[in-house]
């Protein structure tokens, strides 16, 4: 179901139309587990929406997840990951209107959309947000309030995103992430019992070569012939 003469994307789960004060989501989703953070999403747009009529895409989503604590995802962190690895970031002037249709490039839009947001808080702050909302709200193109409340331009703070990208997306946390952690720590289990079995294998071995060994030089006591006569 969507608005009329509005195809909705075939991944999306819930549908948002601040312009109408509207938010549609198939009621079965409420019960699962991700239920609530798709609506409590779907409702920031909303609000949003209300707030100003002109914001971009990436800052819509970004602030959604962003607000409803949708930023600390492992799935999240390696979409950006192998998006740094392949040098397949996007940048955001073509995610201001349009959205990707390729799951893969979704996922790296949401991802990358809320960790850029997730850097802007770092920067400026709540102060600095309020300053932008307030601006798109007296009717200020985005990029007009945004050098106003944060005293630089998207571009600058896109580019400092980007060059700080590959220090902030490493291995270390994916390797370390508990799917992973658990695949690693079994893995080393199982080695290290194989490692001790071998090390018990190989004495039991060698205990039975000694014994050979031991009953080889072992000195032989003469056999005597009972009906021979001694002394």
């Amino acid at each position: 179901m969507s608005v009329p003469n509005q195809k909705p994307p075939r991944w999306a789960a819930a549908l948002a139309y601040p312009e109408l004060n509207l938010v549609l989501l198939d009621a079965m989703t409420l019960a699962d587990e991700r239920g609530p953070a798709t609506l409590r999403h779907e409702m920031s747009h909303v609000a949003l929406g209300q707030l100003g009529a002109s914001w971009p895409r990436w800052f819509q989503e970004g602030m959604a997840m962003y607000l409803t604590g949708e930023r600390f995802s492992l799935s999240q962190y390696a979409s950006i990951f192998q998006a740094v690895r392949q040098d397949r970031i996007l940048h955001f002037e073509d995610l201001s209107n349009d959205w990707p249709d390729e799951p893969a490039d979704v996922s790296t839009a949401y991802a990358q959309s809320v960790a850029f947001v997730d850097f802007l808080a770092e920067r400026h702050g709540p102060s600095g947000f309020g300053e932008l909302i307030d601006g798109v709200g007296r009717g200020e193109p985005f990029e007009t309030a945004f050098g106003k409340a944060f005293k630089t331009s998207l571009w600058l703070e896109e580019r400092d995103w980007r060059q700080d990208l590959p220090l902030r997306y490493s291995w270390i946390p994916i390797l370390t992430g508990g799917s992973v952690l658990w695949a690693v720590l079994s893995l080393a289990c199982i080695a290290l019992y194989i490692q001790r079995r071998s090390a018990l294998t190989r004495r039991m071995r060698e205990m039975e070569a000694e014994e050979r060994l031991a009953e080889l030089t072992q000195p032989q006591t003469p056999l005597t012939n009972p009906d021979e006569p001694t002394g």
